[in-house]
């Protein structure tokens, strides 16, 4: 599994297509081919969700015009190319009013070396400049323009996170199509009128001429033309994609039709504007439904604030997000966003955070925390920190998840990359087989035409020869589209991720999926997976004559010196229970044995027993049993003594997170064994295992020991082990796992190496994670078997005569928008699961 960072290496370049046509994998595995042919181009990667194709080459390699002209060369309009890294501005300077002020202005400009390209437009008063990655930014372009002598009224980065891009492309697509669609309806609908009456009633004078002049602009202007134009270019180019059967099934027929000037015979015009007509449906429908099924992403990058309020000079003031810079303090009123991720400073509140982790319940906030952008602030007032801003956020790092994981390809997509790779070619044989069959052997075809016309009141056994053979060879072009097989992965991945995404569960590969599917082991980190990470006060005992409060007032007093974890978490604890740290004097600590100190004129020693033992304290026996019993329980217990005296015992550990005990019962539910592996000694880890149900228990692990001990358990269960971890030191171990999950809350670098991120940081997710990743599989297949069992059985269908060319089309567009359906069903599925 390909884990490495999108990032292009040195001697690379990376460009960005919108190629708005690419709606299936049909159509991405056909531009894919066409690009990868450019000498110097390293890889190629498709997002049908986003229209999106990427394209790495070497810098001598084929720049953005060449990579256009290759897509567009094989049937696809290219709505834009952009280089990565580069950066568009548009800068509106009142003061620029001739080329005179235009030439000093890109003169200017020019001198910096981080500057592309400058175009200037005197009539509005702009100048738009491009960027590379280490070109300047708003401020320094503003700067510049103004050191030339011109006042600059705003600066405007294009493109900041391309949301608008991609809306106005899926938009100005939707619109063209709907376009399309209703000057073909239009005519086709008069045809349809027309060829009642003349078929069944009244024939009309001049009938046929009225037909081609209401086809014409159907099938060869304003509706057909970018098919036809399409299908060309991809004839041209040796691929073959859905258009070419859309031509083939629409061409022919008119032009034969019009034969019917000079011989009497069947018009086939009304069905090439049928064909195509019903083809703009399809194609209208697809895109709508498509838009429905990933407008997940859509929601996200929509969901951040546009403005932030900022402390500037003693003030508060309101500026664009994208202007933000890491160390702003924001100020966050209540029922406000936050505009971008950051730290608390000051002030205290709840934030809705169900946007990032799915989580309903509010969570508090107060000065130490970090706060996640486009969260909602429900009541107190807030001043924020701003830690990450534009695409280092947390919100743009999901979304760029998602992108990763709808633009990746599943393993069993391989199969149905192999069929529509030579299914157009294997159908145009199909379709000229059948037109030589019924032309050559029609009287040994006819039986079949005459059995179906018993139920089937579109076939006419007594048709012409000729006309059953082109009838037979037009339905097999236009039931055959593969786009239902194109769009049965996709869809799915679309739907799925976007589940995901809602209830916190990032799944950024296709192939993750796949392969959670089969997982029989589940690996678990225990510090911060199974347990919170962070040592807490959670017993304690007390010798006759002692008092709770008393015990926890000396330990308290002399731990509140000392910043070992283990001291603050006694001093955190006795605070719970309402104990106030006193004064203490001569504090000393002991290293690793213990600390002492004077508290209101008394000796205080807290240690392990040794160190006690060694200083002479009395009523050390009298506590033994507890002491054991609590390190037997995986406790860290440390008495405590007052004047030579043992007052009791405090115990000290990490504590289970509310839901392990659940989550490991469901992960049982759901067939798994499941093992904890931590760098703790055994008593510990397997006090711990005892109480959470843990199955096996891999104790004194070392980080570097975490990948042998996973592939010791691929060697011994195979290649079926998923690992969860939160730390650094699991990184290299989520790797090596063949599903690796990342609790959200952990370390960056954890998050990067899994391929799944639970943002929740819970570790139930961990089991709605492989639901989700079981029912987007599962409707994958569904998709595949429909898709392909349809063609399988359509095409001899069609081929035999039975299948009239209108009704074809029409199934076509019902089998791709079925697929598109049930994957979008995938949601019920999921919450009626999880219910």
């Amino acid at each position: 599994m390909d884990k490495a960072k999108n990032q292009a290496p040195q001697g690379q370049r990376e460009l960005e297509l919108i190629v708005p046509g690419m709606g299936s994998d049909h159509c991405a595995g056909i531009i894919n081919k066409t690009i990868s042919r450019l000498d110097g181009v390293s890889n190629v990667q498709t997002n049908i969700a986003r229209h999106r194709v990427s394209v790495r080459s070497f810098t001598s390699g084929p720049d953005g015009d060449a990579v256009r002209k290759a897509v567009e060369g094989a049937g696809y309009d290219v709505a834009s190319v952009r280089e990565v890294g580069t950066r568009t501005f548009k800068v509106t300077v009142p003061g620029m009013g001739s080329d005179h002020c235009a030439g000093i202005i890109k003169s200017t400009l020019g001198r910096h070396d981080g500057v592309q390209t400058i175009s200037t437009n005197i009539a509005n008063h702009t100048v738009s400049v491009v960027v590379g990655p280490a070109g300047p930014a708003e401020q320094e372009l503003k700067k510049l323009i103004e050191g030339a002598g011109y006042d600059v009224a705003a600066v405007a980065l294009e493109g900041d996170t391309n949301q608008e891009e991609d809306s106005a492309v899926e938009e100005a697509y939707l619109k063209l199509a709907l376009r399309r669609l209703w000057i073909a309806a239009v005519p086709t609908t008069l045809i349809m009128l027309l060829m009642m009456p003349h078929m069944f009633w009244q024939p009309i004078p001049g009938y046929l001429a009225i037909v081609v002049v209401l086809a014409f602009p159907v099938v060869f202007l304003f509706g057909g033309a970018a098919t036809h134009k399409a299908s060309w270019r991809s004839l041209k180019n040796g691929t073959f994609n859905m258009d070419v059967l859309i031509s083939m099934g629409s061409l022919p027929p008119f032009i034969i039709g019009l034969v019917g000037f000079v011989y009497p015979m069947t018009s086939f015009i009304e069905m090439a504007a049928t064909i195509m007509t019903f083809h703009l449906v399809g194609r209208y429908l697809e895109a709508k439904a498509k838009g429905k099924a990933s407008q997940a992403i859509r929601r996200l990058l929509t969901l951040g604030a546009k403005t932030a309020r900022v402390e500037r000079d003693g003030e508060e003031i309101e500026i664009p997000v994208k202007e933000l810079a890491p160390g702003d303090i924001m100020v966050v009123r209540p029922g406000d966003k936050v505009p971008t991720d950051g730290e608390v400073v000051d002030g205290e509140s709840h934030l809705d955070e169900s946007i990032a982790t799915g989580e309903s319940i509010p969570v508090y906030k107060s000065a130490g925390d970090t706060v996640i952008g486009a969260t909602i602030n429900k009541e107190g007032r807030l001043r924020v920190k701003a830690t990450r801003v534009g695409g280092d956020t947390f919100l743009a790092q999901v979304v760029k998840l998602i992108d990763e994981a709808q633009g990746s390809r599943v393993p069993i997509q391989e199969f149905a990359d192999r069929m529509t790779g030579r299914f157009v070619p294997l159908v145009l044989i199909i379709a000229l087989g059948s037109l030589l069959a019924w032309l050559f052997a029609a009287d040994t075809l006819r039986p079949i035409l005459e059995w179906g016309a018993g139920f089937l009141p579109w076939v006419d056994p007594a048709a012409a020869t000729p006309v059953l053979a082109i009838l037979a060879a037009i339905a097999v072009l236009v039931i055959a589209c593969p786009c239902a097989l194109g769009l049965a992965t996709p869809t799915a991945l679309m739907v799925g991720s976007g589940i995901g995404a809602e209830r916190g569960i990032l799944i950024r590969s296709g192939e993750a999926i796949q392969t959670f599917k089969d997982i029989k082991v589940m690996v678990l980190d225990k510090t911060g997976t199974i347990t919170r990470g962070e040592p807490k006060l959670t017993e304690t005992v007390v010798a006759s004559g002692i008092t709770e409060t008393e015990l926890l007032e000396l330990a308290a007093a002399v731990e509140n010196a000392s910043e070992h974890p283990i001291a603050r978490a006694i001093v955190d604890g006795a605070r719970e229970r309402g104990v106030k740290p006193g004064d203490v004097s001569d504090f000393r600590s002991t290293g690793a044995r213990g600390v002492s100190g004077t508290v209101a004129g008394q000796t205080v020693l807290i240690g392990n027993r040794l160190l006690l033992e060694e200083s002479g304290v009395q009523g050390l026996d009298a506590l033994d049993q507890a002491l054991q019993d609590l390190e037997g329980k995986g406790r860290t217990a440390v008495i405590v003594a007052r004047d030579g005296q043992a007052c009791g015992i405090v115990a000290v550990a990490d504590t289970l997170k509310d839901e392990s005990v659940a989550a490991i019962k469901a992960m049982h539910e759901q067939g798994l064994h499941v093992v904890m592996i931590t760098g703790d000694n055994e008593r510990a880890a397997n006090a711990v295992a005892k109480e959470v149900g843990i199955d096996e228990v891999r104790a004194g692990v070392l980080p570097e020991g975490k990948v042998d001990a996973i592939r010791e358990l691929q060697e011994k269960y195979g290649n079926h082990v998923a690992m969860v971890g939160d730390g650094i030191n699991d990184a290299p171990a989520l790797k090596q796992a063949n599903v690796g999950i990342a609790i959200g809350a952990g370390a960056d670098v954890a998050i990067e190496a899994a391929d799944v991120t639970l943002v929740r940081g819970e570790l139930s997710g961990v089991v709605d994670a492989m639901v989700l990743s079981r029912a987007t599989f599962k409707k994958i297949v569904e998709n595949l078997i429909w898709a392909s069992g349809y063609n399988v059985a359509a095409i001899p269908i069609a081929a035999s005569g039975l299948l009239h060319p209108m009704i074809g089309v029409v199934a076509m567009t019902a089998s791709s928008l079925s697929v598109i359906g049930n994957s979008m069903l995938l949601r019920r599925r999921y919450d009626k699961v999880r219910r």
